[in-house]
């Protein structure tokens, strides 16, 4: 499948790490945390807890083999709404069968519900809300522009676990908002399971975004 492409120009931003997560500078000068290190507020306290209960070795197993799949699942995805998979097809040697699977998974529901595409891995900030990031997608979905999250994932999810995911893209739709005047209605979240279908949730661009304003006035008062 060939997608169409009507892409914003956004300028690029300048990110670094440090101990209290991931920033990005904005063009002006500002330097804003990334939308992530503030949802990562929300499940902190949960990681610490789980690391204590399957020790610091396995933990960091689990995790290193998480993002290893999470990267490399986005990367494919990526490509394949740049129409640069053909030329690229060796670019992951021996993929294990569960990324393939998760990879195809996502192909599937791109190829039914993905109209004009806005942007792909594009930067964003806003001085509203005062956090910088990436996102994934802001594409046409079953006809509707939307940001698009994909996630990758060992289990299926529950609605109630995935706030922050919700919260997430809300800021991306906003910041695109803010720097482009194209108005986003709608998000949504497309999960690739391993070993199982994939998933996808739908919500109102706009329900989840008090929640993550709320938070990012705990990340000021924390830090």
């Amino acid at each position: 499948m060939t997608f169409k492409h009507e892409l914003v120009q956004l300028k690029e931003l300048n990110a670094k790490s440090s101990n209290g997560g991931r920033f990005y500078e904005t063009p002006d000068g500002e330097s804003y945390p990334s939308v992530t290190t503030i949802t990562g507020l929300l499940s902190k306290d949960s990681i610490l807890a789980w690391r204590k209960r399957v020790g610091d070795s396995k933990a960091d197993a689990i995790t290193k083999a998480a993002t290893t799949r999470g990267n490399k699942v986005h990367k494919m995805a990526e490509m394949y709404l740049r129409n640069e998979m053909a030329s690229q097809i060796n670019l992951f040697e021996d993929p294990a069968p569960h990324i393939e699977d998760m990879f195809m998974q996502l192909t599937e529901l791109l190829d039914n519900s993905i109209g004009t595409i806005k942007a792909i891995e594009a930067p964003l900030y806003s001085h509203t809300l005062k956090v910088g990031g990436r996102v994934d997608v802001v594409a046409e979905w079953d006809g509707e522009l939307a940001v698009i999250d994909f996630k990758t994932s060992s289990k299926t999810k529950k609605e109630s676990w995935i706030d922050g995911y919700f919260m997430q893209s809300s800021a991306y739709a906003l910041m695109f908002e803010e720097l482009t005047g194209i108005k986003i209605s709608k998000i949504v979240i497309a999960i690739a399971v391993e070993n199982n279908r994939s998933q996808v949730f739908i919500k109102n661009s706009t329900e989840y975004l008090q929640q993550f304003i709320d938070l990012r006035k705990t990340y000021d008062i924390m830090n």
